[in-house]
């Protein structure tokens, strides 16, 4: 169990993957969104663009459709990019985390070896 929960691996009920939860970059996401919305005078153009996004995502998107209008949504709100910072304590806490996670899954694939994609997914 991580003490800090918002930031934190942890793993997936059959320990075939893992996940990492980083809740600061929703936070910052959507609160950059926010403060352009708020703006009239870029609140059409950050409409306009989240209705286009709504329009890939409730239809079938074409390759690089969906990432054209993520970032266009990215542009029009002056948004950041998607990170967050992390102090050496931090880093210590995440590495030893991940290192019980990472020793599970590679039990079955210690090289590391990435598989061939095989009808249109990957498989392990």
């Amino acid at each position: 169990m991580s003490t800090n929960p918002q930031l934190s691996f942890t793993p997936r009920s059959d320990w075939l993957a893992g996940y990492l939860r980083g809740d600061q970059i929703r936070t910052d996401t959507l609160v950059q969104l926010v403060q352009h919305w708020a703006d009239l005078d870029a609140r059409d153009a950050v409409i306009e663009a989240l209705d286009a996004l709504a329009v890939v995502v409730q239809g079938a998107a074409r390759e690089g459709e969906l990432d054209a209008a993520v970032e266009t949504v990215e542009d029009e709100a002056s948004m950041d990019t998607a990170r967050i910072e992390v102090d050496a304590f931090t880093v210590r806490r995440l590495a030893t985390e991940l290192e019980p996670l990472a020793g599970k899954l590679s039990r079955f694939n210690p090289q590391g070896i990435v598989p061939a994609p095989r009808e249109g997914r990957w498989t392990a």
